[in-house]
């Protein structure tokens, strides 16, 4: 094929890989292009294997078979996962197979019309921005798309087929206590979001005597109208099922599994944050786990305090799991994650992993004999209580180089009504109050918008501290 110089997108990759409109940037050229970048950068390395696996979005199973046909036209072996597939379950493989790279098709939790991908590096984690920018330096100097067709890739054996569930699943197993789990029998309801956890978390229940049932786990590429993120409003269902037929625990998991929400025993929605909580109070006091945490700059600081109380530290990284497992890995945490749902823990993948989250939250409950709101009343006994707001909002370019300009050039901010005790331009725009509290600012790596969070003592406060960011901004 003739050399394709890089026309649009102008910016490839965010902090979750490559997102974009099914249509417009997300095409069978672009995915091309990018694929042959991919090919071209492993075999300059001498790699010569890679994992290819795909969720439910709509141009999913075609675009992962676009993919496999350049990286087998240039000569890469491919794996190439026979099955919808969850993220994390891509990662495992990836890391099992010793392979250089492994390519997801999903946009993870973004719109129905969004999708993208995914990179994921040795050892079974998200690549950091040094293997994306090369990928994208070598798009802009033009690049030629080599194919194989599927068929004769997969006849030649240059593409092999393959299907690692059960071995993910027993990796799971073998981390979880299993016995303390089937010693309690909880009734459990999935909702896979019209995802691709179930086949894998109900594996894992079912084989702990779990009761477990599943709701939305049909194939729809447009996932029911909704975003296909755990929260509070998409897991309005789920919630109204637990309290209606009496399950223990509702556990959703956002389009391609790699992200957990929560619904307690009495209908509440566990925010992410406090599920980080629960699990790294869980490891350190009734698993007897020793380490520090890691969490990013949108996350909740009661981890810095649960940290602080046993001897440990909480660390600080930019938005981007990227950066949580690389820090982890620095500092030999136990625990990491995000307040937008994502975690893992030491001698799992190195990837966020919602389905193997969930398993660890069934756990929690079964060895301790605690309900979560009985958990959560003891961690505020213990280490306090804060409340969160969040405020997000969408822009034009020109907007968003006016902020850009205005907050991190000028470095305006307004007059709070608390003490500074410093500001951080790590990722966004954070200003960490002297009462504890902090307010974030930041431009999103994965959709076009602004988000602000701030947490304080009372949502009130909170509420108040955003109301005058907004102000000041002008939004």
């Amino acid at each position: 094929m003739k050399a394709i110089l890089l026309e649009k997108p102008e910016k490839w990759f965010g902090t979750g890989g490559w997102r974009a409109l099914i249509g417009e940037d997300f095409t069978k050229r672009n995915v091309c292009i990018l694929s042959q970048a991919i090919a071209d950068d492993m075999k300059s390395k001498g790699g010569n294997d890679v994992v290819i696996g795909y969720d439910r979005r709509f141009l999913g199973d075609k675009a992962s078979i676009w993919i496999a046909e350049v990286l087998s036209g240039n000569g890469i072996n491919v794996h190439y996962i026979s099955r919808v597939a969850p993220t994390p379950l891509v990662m495992f493989t990836v890391k099992n197979l010793g392979a250089m790279y492994g390519l997801m098709v999903t946009a993870s939790h973004n719109p129905a019309e969004y999708n993208g991908i995914k990179v994921i590096t040795e050892g079974g984690r998200d690549a950091l921005s040094e293997v994306t920018d090369r990928f994208e330096e070598i798009i802009s100097q033009g690049v030629s798309p080599e194919l194989l067709e599927f068929e004769k890739g997969v006849t030649t054996g240059i593409i092999n087929i393959i299907d690692p569930n059960n071995d993910y699943i027993d990796s799971i197993i073998n981390i979880i206590d299993m016995d303390a789990i089937r010693k309690k029998g909880l009734r459990v309801l999935i909702d896979p979001m019209f995802g691709v956890s179930k086949t894998t978390l109900q594996a894992i229940l079912v084989t702990a005597r779990c009761d477990v049932d599943t709701i939305n786990d049909r194939r729809d590429p447009l996932f029911g109208g909704r975003l296909p993120a755990p929260s509070r409003e998409t897991l309005s269902w789920l919630r109204r099922m637990v309290l209606e037929e009496g399950y223990d625990i509702g556990i959703g998991t956002d389009g391609d599994a790699d992200r957990v929400g929560i619904i307690d025993n009495i209908g509440n929605f566990i925010h992410p944050n406090e599920i980080l909580m629960l699990l790294y109070s869980y490891l350190i006091r009734y698993k007897g786990w020793q380490g520090d945490c890691v969490r990013n700059v949108a996350t909740t600081h009661i981890l810095d305090k649960i940290a602080l109380a046993h001897g440990f530290k909480c660390h600080e990284v930019p938005v981007g799991f990227k950066h949580i497992s690389s820090a982890m890995e620095a500092f030999d945490a136990i625990i990491g994650g995000e307040s937008s749902g994502g975690l893992t823990i030491k001698g799992h993948i190195r990837g966020k992993d919602g389905i193997f989250a969930s398993a660890l939250i069934v756990e929690m409950l079964c060895a301790t004999g605690k309900t979560i709101p009985e958990l959560l009343l003891d961690i505020t006994q213990r280490y306090g209580k804060t409340s969160r707001s969040e405020f997000d909002t969408k822009f034009t370019q020109a907007k968003k180089d006016e902020l850009m300009h205005f907050i991190f050039d000028e470095k305006k901010l307004p007059e709070f009504s608390y003490a500074v005790d410093r500001i951080s331009y790590l990722d966004g725009c954070k200003v960490y109050f002297q009462n504890g509290g902090w307010i974030l600012v930041r431009f999103s790596g994965t959709e076009p918008l602004l988000r602000i969070c701030c947490e304080m003592e009372t949502r009130e406060e909170a509420e108040t501290q955003i109301v005058a960011m907004r102000k000041f901004l002008n939004l």
